[in-house]
């Protein structure tokens, strides 16, 4: 099975080369352990998904510090520190003390794998990050790590999950997807007691689905699920511990008299597994499609960010009057506006939005549209129409 090389693997040499270990975040069946071990030339791996493994460290976790000191008495490590793999360590989250030990020793270089924020959250986790461990996220597979060209209707429809994007089929595809919601979403999520009403939270993740990438109305998801408000604050909290969300803000110091809104807004991790947790068809109207370009672009935006510029903060714009840019890149005040266009045929009215926001914020240099046109265009003297496949390139070339 063809493997695509994921850009994440400079970061990571860069942090052994520093002599840091490595966290490394991400949803299930983004590809985690195939990266690794692929991209990455480890001594020694230990696989918590395991039950055997993960039993015995569970019985005694110490066990990890007496093993790793076992191999460096062997010669291949007598002058140079082993890197060990810990995958999905909160699966056994008291190793973390070990781990902890061995690296302030100067025993053991590591690679730690998870696919739950919530169970790496506790305070010992929190003390291990800081000056010892870099922390990385790895997501689906982003524009600059896929075959070109590419079909960007496949892309919507189906996602860039790995090994969902390999499976040439679309009824494979589609029954991967559906395992994936049912499997890991649902039964994952049942299974580690996470909420206490699983009947409402499914409902939810469906209505969540379908609204990804707009301004949230809690009151009416509180009214349409029949739970509180609270309660739905905690299930995208859920959501978001778990990777399957990312949160968007709004920039709201506008220093116009204008009425901004101050609401967030959520993009699904994967578009394949949004449609099919919102239970969507593969025939959809153009309106669905072009409201799943504008969210493909938000995830590309943060990939990107993750990967090449992670001081970068991704935002968006939005005057409850009518004016709203769907994306403004944030460098500490500089910004990059970007409106998405479901057209191959950009034209200056595209640019309207874009041209208020940029004479209302005076650090804004350029603008773009990300389109499908086939080739750059000059739509007005700092605003420029850009195809989505450039879209990564064209930001790092930015900042």
């Amino acid at each position: 099975m063809p493997y695509f090389k994921r850009l994440l693997g400079e970061q990571i040499q860069s942090a052994l080369q520093r002599g840091k270990s490595v966290l490394l975040l991400g949803p299930r069946q983004t590809g985690k352990t195939t990266f690794i071990k692929n991209q990455c030339a480890f001594d020694l791996y230990y696989n918590f998904l395991l039950k055997n493994i993960r039993l015995r460290f569970e019985q005694n976790p110490d066990a990890l510090i007496q093993e790793i000191k076992a191999l460096r008495l062997e010669p291949a490590f007598s002058d140079k520190l082993p890197l060990v793999v810990i995958d999905e360590i909160q699966k056994v989250p008291d190793i973390v003390d070990a781990v902890q030990y061995l690296i302030d020793e100067n025993i053991a270089q590591f690679i730690l794998t998870g696919s739950s924020a919530r169970k790496l959250g506790g305070e010992t986790v929190r003390n291990l990050l800081p000056g010892r461990v870099v922390k990385l996220h790895l997501d689906p597979l982003c524009i600059a790590e896929l075959p070109s060209p590419t079909d960007i209707h496949s892309l919507l429809l189906w996602g860039s999950l790995p090994g969902i994007f390999l499976q040439e089929r679309e009824e494979d595809k589609e029954n991967d997807l559906r395992s994936y919601v049912e499997t890991y979403l649902e039964e994952e999520i049942r299974l580690e007691a996470l909420v206490r009403n699983f009947g409402s939270f499914a409902k939810f993740l469906q209505y969540a689905a379908v609204e990804t990438g707009s301004t949230l109305n809690i009151s009416k998801l509180s009214q349409d699920i029949g739970v509180s408000r609270n309660i739905i604050y905690d299930y995208y909290n859920i959501l978001e511990d778990c990777m399957i969300i990312d949160r968007i803000t709004p920039i709201s110091d506008d220093h116009s008299r204008r009425r901004l809104t101050k609401l967030d807004k959520y993009l699904f991790f994967d578009l394949g597994i949004r449609r099919v947790c919102a239970n969507e068809g593969i025939k959809l109207p153009d309106k669905i499609m072009a409201q799943l370009f504008e969210q493909f672009v938000g995830m590309e935006l943060l990939r990107t960010i993750r990967v090449y510029k992670p001081s970068l903060k991704l935002k968006y714009w939005r005057d409850h009057a009518g004016p709203e840019v769907d994306y403004v890149i944030d460098l500490q005040g500089k910004y990059c506006p970007i409106e998405v266009k479901w057209t191959d045929l950009p034209k200056v009215n595209h640019c309207k939005h874009l041209t208020t926001f940029m004479q209302e914020h005076e650090t804004t240099e350029f603008g773009y549209v990300v389109c499908q046109t086939p080739r750059k265009m000059l739509l007005t003297p700092r605003i420029m129409a850009i195809p989505w496949q450039t879209l990564t390139e064209t930001i790092v070339s930015v900042f």
